[in-house]
């Protein structure tokens, strides 16, 4: 399923020449791996539908040292983390860079815990709540609509 994700990238994101792909085990379930791409490095999940809310969902964790889920660091993160949307009928992907992820409480700093996972809402989501409205409205610039 991974290659999937991977030709995505490739032929909807246009992320041209991906290498050193690295699976990330933990996170296996939403396709997740890290890689590179003319020297920038990358985090990729999959998002997943899911049947009783608005939106998609995507998970943001990592075992430390004691074996216990924590958000990922910003320190430690890749430079963008993209994320791929893929419906029925429509798909297309998110490319957060990491420091817009620090100051919306998605990555953990010094100062915040972080988020082990968030929605996503794709500019094709409607009816939303206020808070998902809100949601969508900081994430909307960072997404790119794709065909199937």
């Amino acid at each position: 399923m991974i290659n999937q994700s991977i030709d995505f990238l490739t032929n909807e994101a246009l992320i041209l020449g991906i290498s050193n792909i690295e699976l990330e085990a933990q996170n296996s379930e939403y396709e997740g791996f890290c890689f590179q791409a003319d020297g920038i490095s990358y985090r990729s999940r999959l998002a997943k539908k899911t049947p009783k809310k608005n939106g998609y969902f995507v998970v943001f964790w990592e075992k430390n040292e004691s074996n216990t889920n924590q958000a990922y660091a910003y320190e430690t993160s890749p430079s963008f983390i993209c994320i791929i949307v893929r419906d029925k009928y429509q798909s297309g992907y998110f490319k957060f860079p990491k420091e817009v992820l620090l100051n919306q409480g998605v990555l953990r700093s010094e100062e915040k815990a972080g988020k082990m996972g968030i929605r996503v809402y794709p500019t094709w989501e409607k009816e939303l709540n206020s808070s998902a409205q809100k949601t969508q409205k900081w994430q909307a610039p960072y997404f790119k609509q794709t065909s199937i």
